[in-house]
């Protein structure tokens, strides 16, 4: 696989359109018992395994064997910072390098590129999220077995069931992920006080980090399958570019929502009134205030102080009332007013690309900028082979757990769409926005959307008592047709190995999985346990022998249609996936021109095209009669 413009080719020069999954939903947590809910061992956070993520070697071929059946031919492998570091800094897991090595293999084997991706979600696990090791924490003084008391952070097995319905990202904006943010992308201005065993903590973190992926690097470079890394998921700012810390703002506003500098006094040990915020269906709206930390406790280790403090954001007046001293702390370094994306992701982007290059020069990598903020300029001449990974989400869906077939938001206006027709077309154009990012800013690289899904526990789970998910697959094809739409590759959120009706994808109560044990009664069906796989295993044109104009799937009537402008130099045939789910007897193909053959086996028709015209089109159906 190689970059081509704004586009993946293959070696016989052919546009690829690559559809897969994220692989997978619980390889956030620890096997076989690291389940979110569990409170039992959480913060005994360093003995920990995530050797069986995301299934056990006993069901791989089972698993990834399912995958290709269903059509898929790529995929993002979760894995995470704490599965490889969890014991101590510097202290790497053999077993799950080799483990990880042992699935990355096995799905060669069965026909699946993938690229890694190092997943966080608000930091760790100890923050109410996954992704970096809990010493993390320890080396920065802060004391994970307090974060509840002080509003450090909410965690799932702390607060117990039910946790609220997207609640975890609300950790983005509190004491413990804020502060771990800011000093792994800013801690040299704005923590230069705060080091690690005489290191600033900056650089501490982040070489600690890219160490780390260097071990899955060093450990998986010369499978050719591997087409590359992703930067860094879903990466956050913290605090910093915050214009005021006595003011709201961040992912989410949801629960209990103090200011940045509420945070800070909460962790230091002074209890707090704090917003409390709900989400309607008009939106978010505050319910009141809630006091927290009654207690006084303290977020950090005896002997260590607040960070914040310690840098000169806020100290005590004489007669030990807190005062903050700084409120645009983060917002300004000198007169330079912040650009967290410009001056600290992107230097960033540079080191990891230089530090995973050094290892395996022919690495694609996989670009995140966080949710919600435009992506950095880029110049693909100086650091060539990269890829913009925007993630994208039916975002009224994906908050409410409820579809609204005339309903849509656009979370970039903050705006409702009403009707069907306007909501699809307000997707396509969301996605739209995205691949235009790329062109104007990014001298026109692809666009991969890492990530796009809904959640199957609709409507309060409705469908898990009468096995009916008809709502599923219409809110799903929503999201497929807009990818579709704009000619787009990407990896659903997610394939969840162990996803059950009760515990979901096993992390914060989260259920977005495309399969479950749940739903398989007939093992020797491979189709069996797939959720509204009517509207997931569809046609796509997989490989291109030009480029792709047109491309789109109305399930219900199962009509498939395709255009392309063929590239000359291509001899190699155009390949559509044709799913034996909706054609079990190969359908009914009309070409513009040239000729076609089926190769029923691997569910792929091969197209010819002549050379008489610039333009060719498909179409696929039903057979009739």
């Amino acid at each position: 696989m190689r970059i081509d413009g704004p586009w993946f080719k293959d070696e016989q020069g052919r546009t690829l359109l690559l559809r897969g999954v994220n692989l997978g939903g619980s390889s956030k947590v620890p096997y076989p018992d690291g389940a979110t809910h569990v409170r039992q061992g959480f913060y005994d956070h360093r003995p920990v395994s995530f050797v069986g993520r995301p299934f056990p070697l006993a069901e791989a071929d089972e698993h990834l064997a399912r995958l290709r059946a269903w059509g898929f031919t790529f995929l993002r492998l979760v894995i995470t910072w704490e599965a490889i570091e969890h014991a101590g800094p510097g202290l790497y897991d053999q077993d799950y390098l080799d483990y990880l090595y042992e699935v990355v293999r096995r799905a060669g084997e069965h026909g699946l590129e993938l690229f890694i991706d190092p997943h966080q979600d608000a930091w760790s696990r100890m923050s109410g999220g996954d992704g970096a090791p809990g010493w993390t924490f320890e080396a920065v003084g802060l004391d994970v077995t307090r974060f509840s008391d002080t509003g450090a952070a909410i965690v799932h097995a702390i607060h117990g069931d039910p946790l609220p319905s997207m609640i975890w990202p609300t950790n983005y904006n509190k004491l413990a992920a804020a502060t771990l943010f800011t000093l792994f992308f800013g801690g040299h201005d704005f923590a230069p006080r705060t080091r690690i065993d005489g290191e600033p903590a900056q650089e501490f973190l982040q070489r600690h980090y890219l160490n780390a992926i260097k071990q899955v690097v060093r450990r998986l470079k010369g499978l050719p399958h591997v087409v590359g890394y992703d930067t860094m998921n879903e990466p956050s700012p913290g605090y910093i570019g915050w214009p005021d810390l006595n003011t709201h703002g961040g992912l989410l506003c949801l629960g209990e929502s103090p200011t940045p500098f509420q945070a800070m006094l909460l962790g230091a040990g002074f209890p707090q009134q704090v917003e409390v915020w709900h989400m309607g269906l008009t939106g978010l709206r505050r319910r009141g205030w809630r006091l927290v930390n009654p207690g006084g406790a303290r977020a950090w280790q005896e002997g260590h102080e607040c960070i914040w403090r310690e840098n000169g954001v806020w100290d005590l007046a004489g007669d030990g009332t807190p005062c903050l001293l700084r409120p645009d702390h983060f917002a300004r370094v000198g007169d330079r007013a912040v650009d967290f994306v410009h001056d600290y992701l992107r230097p960033f982007l540079h080191r990891f690309a230089a530090e995973v290059r050094a290892v395996d020069p022919e690495a694609i990598l996989f670009l995140e900028a966080p949710p919600r903020q435009l992506p950095p300029h880029w110049d693909p001449t100086a650091v060539p082979n990269v890829v913009h990974a925007a993630h994208w989400y039916d975002g009224l869906t994906l908050i409410t757990k409820r579809f609204f077939p005339f309903l849509g938001l656009d979370f970039d206006t903050n705006r409702f769409i009403l009707g069907r027709k306007r909501v699809q077309r307000s997707f396509a154009a969301q996605l739209a926005r995205l691949k235009a990012q790329a062109r104007e800013r990014m001298g026109g690289i692809p666009t991969f959307i890492g990530e796009f899904g809904i959640p199957f526990d609709l409507q309060g789970g409705r469908a898990y008592r009468n096995g009916d998910f008809s709502l599923q697959a219409q809110a799903m094809d929503r999201s497929f047709r807009a990818l579709e739409a704009n000619l787009l590759s990407g990896t659903l959120w997610n394939y969840t190995a162990d996803n059950d009706n009760c515990r979901g994808d096993q992390w914060n109560g989260e259920d977005l999985s495309i399969f479950s044990r749940d739903q398989q009664t007939d093992p020797d069906d491979i189709n069996s346990g797939g959720r509204a796989l009517e509207a997931v295993v569809r046609p796509y044109a997989r490989k291109v022998a030009g480029e792709p104009l047109e491309m789109s799937f109305d399930y219900r009537r199962r009509i498939f249609q395709f255009t392309f402008r063929h590239d000359p130099a291509v001899q190699a045939p155009t390949e559509i996936f044709v799913p034996r789910l909706h054609y079990p007897d190969g359908g009914q193909v009309w070409v513009s021109d040239g000729e076609y053959e089926r190769d029923e086996a691997a569910q792929v028709l091969l197209y010819r095209h002549s050379l008489d015209r610039e333009v060719h089109r498909l179409s696929l159906c039903r057979r009739q009669g």
